[in-house]
């Protein structure tokens, strides 16, 4: 049984963006972190977020920050987000297993597990608290980001994204507003309805959601009204205007990007594939 695990959309929406800034701002401390990891300045993006945890050493959500500084400057040292892997199915199934720098993976799970244990003590006392939830989910997200996309444990990566799921479901049932979190109810429920019929009805069994429309759905939630993942939804859309046959559309997006990230080298790549 093959599950597609690849984090390609096809979302048909023609919206006139909000800029990032307007989104992101760079006197927020964890958001201008977030702005210079999406601009490839790492070391910059992990010096702001651990400033911010010198000061708060009890935030689980700055410790899964940092997690996700390591994760994008491995997607980016290995290539990992090329639109040519994701575009070509059969690409992505031959796919490779990158070679991981051993001292960031270390970091990455040393993020994560500060995160989940300060996570689990703030729930251990309030069972809703927000930034708590929406810690654990980013946390799970990555964790299969990193098994699926740079250790090729496609299995591993599914299991992960079903836990975020469940967790995100949680999250929008305290906060139907937090819309980063509609990013890992509309992946598994998208991804997991790309499958035949017979393979829907086992992941089903199994607790799996797999509306496929109802995924695109949630998906278009966070292109538009996410925070921190917004800007990474963005360039999903562009790659699923390649998959949908429509230039233009990841020409505007990617372009876009370019403007707003201009020494991240992947979108002035992308722009350059297209032409």
């Amino acid at each position: 049984m093959e599950i597609v695990l690849c984090c390609l959309l096809w979302i048909p929406l023609h919206t006139t963006w909000v800029p990032v800034s307007d989104v992101l701002s760079a006197s927020e401390p964890l958001d201008l972190g977030y702005l210079q990891m999406y601009n490839l300045e790492f070391a910059a993006a992990h010096q702001t977020f651990r400033e911010w945890a010198s000061m708060h050493p009890e935030d689980p959500l700055v410790f899964s920050s940092d997690a996700a500084a390591n994760l994008f400057s491995e997607f980016d040292r290995l290539g990992v987000l090329q639109s040519d892997l994701f575009v070509d199915d059969r690409a992505f199934k031959r796919r490779k297993a990158p070679t991981p720098d051993p001292e960031i993976g270390e970091a990455f799970n040393r993020d994560l597990a500060t995160s989940d244990r300060l996570a689990a003590a703030i729930l251990e006392r309030s069972p809703d608290d927000k930034r708590a939830l929406y810690s654990e989910v980013l946390n799970l997200g990555m964790r299969g980001d990193y098994a699926a996309l740079i250790q090729r444990r496609d299995l591993a990566g599914l299991g992960y994204m079903k836990k975020a799921g469940n967790r995100a479901a949680h999250l929008l049932a305290v906060d139907p507003e937090c819309y980063d979190a509609y990013l890992a109810v509309g992946v598994e429920n998208y991804l997991l309805g790309l499958n035949p019929a017979p393979v829907r009805w086992l992941l089903r069994l199994y607790g799996a959601e797999t509306n496929k429309e109802l995924g695109i759905e949630k998906l278009e939630l966070t292109a538009e009204k996410g925070h921190y993942l917004l800007p990474f939804a963005r360039l999903m859309l562009a790659v699923a205007a390649l998959r949908d046959h429509d230039p233009g559309r990841a020409r505007e997006l990617l372009g876009e990007l370019a403007r707003q990230f201009p020494n991240n080298q992947l979108y002035q790549k992308e722009l350059a594939r297209i032409h």
